[in-house]
């Protein structure tokens, strides 16, 4: 099993920055990315940023040029660095793990939410 933990978010002003932080633990071998989804108010969860196990990363339109997914692989973590937030990055953001079991199977693992308020 794979426990995914968020953590980092809070109140910012428009134009700030803040940066997440997921850790995770247990059976890591075979997980093949690692990612942000976010879920605005009356809105479907969309992805933010996803890296996969080469490094290659993949960002949602609206937070292109905005945000960075990173990683540190000996601390089991990824990491979103947000900059120039806008209200509209206003949402609860979650980290997803997908471990490949097999070559028919992936599981999927998400953290309980980590809630992101851009507010003057």
């Amino acid at each position: 099993q794979v426990h995914v933990v968020e953590s980092g978010g809070g109140l910012a002003q428009p134009g700030g920055s803040l940066k997440l932080s997921c850790e995770a633990s247990g059976i890591l071998f075979n997980i093949y990315t690692m990612g942000w989804y976010r879920r605005a108010p009356g809105k479907e969860r969309e992805v933010v940023a996803v890296i996969s196990r080469d490094g290659s990363q993949n960002y949602g339109d609206s937070v292109k040029g905005r945000f960075t997914i990173s990683r540190d692989i000996t601390r089991n973590s990824v990491y979103l660095q947000m900059n120039s937030l806008k209200p509209e990055d206003t949402a609860v953001y979650y980290c997803n793990a997908k471990r490949r079991v097999n070559a028919f199977k992936e599981e999927d693992y998400w953290g309980q939410g980590t809630q992101v308020t851009v507010s003057s």
